[in-house]
């Protein structure tokens, strides 16, 4: 073995590296390498990753980070800027030594270091993380296993602290290695005689390495643009911060050889370095999920006594052959998870769903509406597990449904499945929260998510850097799909003037480099709500880091490398609509006296059906949508096997896999001849297609495809399903296609027929629900349908204080439900509560929609108001409420204060209010955790003779305002027009509960423009003009191009 690469960054050294990790391995088997490492800035984020693509190219991966150093002694990290790692920007002490993994031990250690280095980066919530930075004395601690490298030429500990380097090196011993680069920057020949020297002074082997941080060349400029980024400037004002030259890519060892002649040995002894780093990273970590094998019984045991229960409960109305069904299939179940070895996984989740038990009874209260709601709902496949439904992991009954397992559990499992659970917002904030103190902060933790570069950040973040004007990329901004950064090229010729554009070499880099870094990673943050519980501590099997928000934490890997680790992953999501319908039924019992049990309403409703045949769905759960609409009209749902349809249909998957036209033609067709068969690619399709009319709507079809077409195991179609869902998948899903059709070839299907079958699958990859979590959200569909049909006042208020939420913006759900024949009431300081409400049996607009007001501050203001009294005009308002200027004038703005006049006037002696802005009381015992805002400290000798008014406890003070005199009288000034009134409305909370724009517009129109309700009158074909709000838009991507737009009129929607 020759030169071996041992400092090399991926583009999950934030900002820093230019290269995926499978493109460094791909460059490195090309260039003939055997083993590389990776090294990225403080993080093993994208190590997995790596370590799985570089054995596919036939190569050795290690494992490692480059380590940012507190100064020694010290716990607490850099105070200098940074974009996620210290990098480039990194303080006096930020030194960095690079750690490479030499067995399972080093490989925990180096686990918990990184974990350190990152414990103290969010010392305040919502503040900017802080850089991360490793106590020299705790790596000295725990150095087992682990290879320490002197770092590298700019920020090495070698180069800048060799006092440091020596005492790292003697606790590291024969571990230590002076690391000799040769960037072609100044003093290169210096600093390396100086490591050469210290090498010798310690005793202590050099090495090369090549502080990779490109695998070719033509990444270099990106490699420059990423700098610039990471440090908030253009090109100009980072150059000393940049490389200035191409040399830190991956190079050939023959090419690193000669760049260092002198230094042969240290070239050739990385090799000898490799051999010793014998830890492989795909291997079996020693993970283990806390599985319930301590207890007095057996885990399958505990499982069944908790299912079996419940059974009754659950079947206790059923007909005894139903019962007989789902005994057996629970037998069925038990047996397979026993076979398995899962009872601890099931019991794990049922754990974590009675402790989001405990925290809904603590937010809900025992005399509550919502106390005989689940805390939760089960999505995705789990839904077709009989034991998810008994254990209250699922709501749907599978047996009810017909709902297949085989997606979700069976015997070629190739890792643990999946149970995806919705909460209430509220519920799932503090659920988060409290399985990490349940399990341990060293147990448990969330999964990882990476924001990677789209179309429009990749504008905004390569034109800045380039010093583009901001006008002109904002402008190109807007054309963008949003979505794929690799057209922003293309788009850029859709400007009117993109020739000249391109004329300008920085125009032409541009449109180069938004190519290259589409797709990388930005930064990190946080899975929607994965987490991960492990029974060995999770800090030896991956680093954890603060998250952004307080009391959370996340693991380095997303759900992918979670996965690919064997990693169990709980996902606890956040489901706007559960909040909504949980408020709408306190809201029903606070109008009605007696909470509805949705669990018992009709499944049949005829008028809820017909309103959802004729897509008057606003606001329903995942069918409103404008495609959703148009599909309604002609597929038209008459229960809730239809509904599980609709929901999966209008999705990327089914859409690229052309299969909504046939679908719905067949349903016409059926309505008009009952006997009518819906042609199939294949007769062997006919069974596994039948409920969807010969076409594929959900994702466990494409394992019922491949299994009856081309003659898969479950465990092979599992695969194939598995691949579809991966990013980047495409190769994967290819070398499906060789199997594929010579399976289908050996069940006597042609050659033509196994590929077009095999092309809609592919295309199928770009997304699909299963038919158990079709299921599920079919269901809420109806429910939701069913609640806006029945209580359209109370569904309203629970959607505006779910918000943001669904389709449509408040303004347009406010009209939909204003033409069904909803009051909706402006915001009143004397009547509003901080969140919509209901007033009389109309809807009154929260104080906490007013802009600039806010929720908190909302609250507080309705507060003051119960417990003393209501507030008898604007100049009391503006003494005793706890808000600004500002805030007092977007009050008055939004009609809020109109019952005291009209809202000039009422502006102007807004001005002439002098008003202490203080706390009430001046210590912490009497302010409390109610305190308004903190006291605003003012020289003594300043005051205005017209604070005399105010009545003003000790301490406390005014704010500096000009001494205008309170005495003048408030000159006549001109109410508001309509027009004026609608648009400080929109200004003040983004709807008017009064007017729609086009009412006010529609004289002033062009004759002949017509209304929605003309317009759907309107002969086919025929010419027309119309106007209107565009309430939504929509470019998906499988619409090459095209925007889809809502307009909406006083009358009703349009879809363009």
């Amino acid at each position: 073995m020759g030169y071996v690469e041992l400092h090399c960054h991926s583009s999950f050294s934030f900002l820093d590296g230019a290269s995926h990790p499978e493109e460094l391995t791909l460059r490195a088997a090309e260039l003939g390498y055997e083993a590389v490492a990776l090294t990225d800035h403080d993080g093993v984020y994208g190590s997995l990753e790596f370590a799985t693509a570089a054995k596919h190219f036939g190569i050795r991966p290690i494992t490692g980070a480059e380590v940012t150093l507190s100064s020694v002694g010290s716990t607490e990290p850099q105070t200098s800027g940074g974009a996620g790692f210290a990098g480039a920007r990194a303080g006096v002490d930020g030194h960095h030594v690079t750690l490479l993994v030499e067995s399972t031990r080093g490989y925990a250690n180096l686990c918990r270091l990184l974990t350190a280095a990152h414990a103290h980066t969010r010392p305040k919530e919502g503040a900017e993380p802080l850089p991360p930075a490793l106590d020299p004395a705790l790596l000295a601690e725990l150095n087992e296993g682990i290879v320490c490298l002197s770092g590298c030429a700019r920020n090495g500990l070698g180069a800048h602290d060799p006092n440091a380097a020596v005492v790292l090196a003697q606790a590291f011993g024969d571990r230590f290695y002076v690391e000799l680069q040769r960037p072609f920057e100044r003093g290169d020949t210096r600093r390396n005689a100086l490591l050469r020297d210290l090498a010798t002074h310690l005793g202590a082997p050099t090495v090369v390495t090549g502080n990779v941080h490109a695998h070719h060349p033509q990444r270099t400029d990106l490699q420059d643009i990423l700098v610039a980024i990471r440090n908030r400037t253009s090109l100009d004002g980072c150059e000393r911060a940049r490389r200035g030259n191409r040399e830190a890519v991956l190079r050939s060892p023959d090419e690193v050889l000669e760049l260092f002649p002198d230094d042969r040995d240290a070239v050739l002894r990385t090799a000898e370095v490799a051999e010793r780093l014998e830890f492989d990273l795909t291997q079996e970590l020693g993970y283990r999920y806390p599985d319930f094998s301590g207890g007095a019984e057996p885990a399958i045991r505990q499982l069944a006594q908790v299912c079996r229960s419940s059974f009754d409960d659950r079947y206790f109305t059923s007909s005894p052959s139903v019962q007989a069904r789902a005994l057996a299939r629970l037998n069925q179940e038990l047996a397979l998870i026993d076979e398995l070895g899962l009872a601890g996984f099931f019991l794990l989740h049922w754990e974590v769903l009675e402790l989001a038990s405990e925290i809904a009874a603590e937010l809900r209260g025992p005399d509550s509406p919502r106390r005989w709601l689940p805390p939760g709902r089960g999505r995705g496949s789990s839904v077709g597990s009989i034991v998810c439904y008994l254990t209250g992991l699922s709501h749907v009954d599978p047996v009810a449904g017909n709902l297949s397992l085989g997606r979700f559990l069976n015997r070629e499992l190739s890792s643990v499945p999946d149970i995806d659970l919705d909460f209430p917002r509220d519920i799932r904030e503090k659920l988060i929260v409290a399985v990490t103190d349940r399990y341990g902060r060293e147990h448990a933790s969330l999964v990882a998510s990476f924001a990677t570069y789209r179309s429009r950040g990749a504008i905004r973040d390569v034109g800045k850097a380039l010093g583009l004007p901001f006008a002109e990329l904002e402008r190109l901004a807007r054309v963008s799909d949003g979505w794929n950064a690799k057209r922003v090229a293309e788009e850029l010729q859709l400007l009117p003037d993109a020739e000249t554009k391109l004329l300008s070499p920085r125009w032409r880099a541009f449109a180069a480099v938004t190519a290259q870094i589409g797709g990388l990673p930005r930064h990190i943050s946080q899975h929607p709500g994965g987490m991960v519980i492990s029974s060995r501590p999770l800090v030896e099997l991956v680093p954890v880091q603060p998250a952004a928000m307080a009391g959370r934490q996340l693991c380095q890997w997303d759900k992918d490398s979670c996965a690919d680790a064997g990693f169990l992953k709980i996902d606890l999501l956040g489901l706007g609509m559960l909040s909504a319908v949980e408020d709408c039924v306190e809201q029903i019992a606070a109008v009605y006296g007696e909470p509805i049990d949705l669990s018992r309403i009709p499944l049949d409703d005829r008028d809820v059906y017909a309103e959802i045949q004729r897509a008057d769905t606003v606001g329903d759960f995942q069918i409103e949508s404008r495609a959703q609409m148009q599909s309604l009209l002609r597929t038209k749902p008459e229960n809730l096997d239809d509904l599980t349809v609709q929901v999966a249909l209008v999705r990327p998957g089914p859409i690229q896999g052309k299969a909504i036209h046939p679908y719905i033609d067949a349903r016409e067709k059926l309505r008009i001849d009952s006997t009518y068969v819906p042609p199939v690619d294949h007769e062997l399709l006919r069974e596994p297609l039948r409920d969807t009319h010969g076409v594929v709507v959900f994702q466990d079809q494409v394992l019922e495809v491949a299994m009856a077409l081309a003659g898969f195991t479950i465990g092979e179609a599992e695969g194939l399903r598995r691949a579809m869902s991966r990013k980047r998948s495409e190769e994967a899903i290819e070398a499906f296609r060789d199997r594929f059709v010579k399976g289908a070839l050996e069940n006597g299907v042609g050659p033509e027929v196994a590929n077009t079958v095999y092309d809609k699958l592919a295309a199928f990859s770009g997304f699909g629900f299963p038919k158990s979590h079709a299921a599920a959200f079919g269901l809420l569909a109806y429910q939701s349908a069913w609640l806006r049909h029945h209580y359209p006042a109370e569904f309203l208020c629970s959607l505006l204080n779910a918000q943001p939420m669904g389709f449509y913006p408040p303004a347009s759900l406010v009209r939909d439900a204003q033409r069904r024949g909803v009051e909706v009431r402006s915001p009143d300081v004397n009547l509003s509560e901080a969140g919509c409400s209901l007033d009389e049996g109309a809807v009154r607009i929260g104080l906490g929609y007013v802009k600039s007001v806010g929720e908190e501050d909302a609250r507080r203001l309705v507060a003051e108001r119960v417990a003393n009294s209501p507030y008898s005009g604007i100049g009391e308002l503006a003494r005793r409420a706890p808000l600004d200027a500002r805030e007092l004038e977007a009050l008055v703005g939004s009609g809020a204060c109109d019952r005291w006049g009209p809202r000039r006037e009422l502006l102007w002696e807004l001005g002439l209010v002098i008003r202490p802005k203080t706390v009430f009381g001046a210590s912490q015992e009497s302010a409390g955790a109610d305190s308004w805002r903190a006291r605003v400290k003012i020289p003594e000798d300043v005051r205005f003779a017209a604070a005399k008014a105010v009545d003003l406890e000790p301490g406390q003070h005014t704010q500096l305002t000009l001494p205008l005199d309170p005495t003048t009288a408030t000159p006549e000034l001109p109410e508001l027009t309509a027009w004026e009134r609608m648009l400080a409305d929109y200004a003040g909370t983004s709807l008017s509960v009064d007017v729609h724009p086009l009412t006010l517009l529609r004289p002033h129109l062009p004759a002949g423009v017509c209304t929605s309700v003309e317009l759907l009158e309107a002969p086919h074909r025929s010419g027309i003009a119309f106007a209107g709000l565009a309430v939504a838009r929509q470019r998906p991507a499988t619409a090459k191009g095209v925007v889809f737009m809502l307009l909406e009129d006083e009358l009703g929607q349009v879809n363009l």
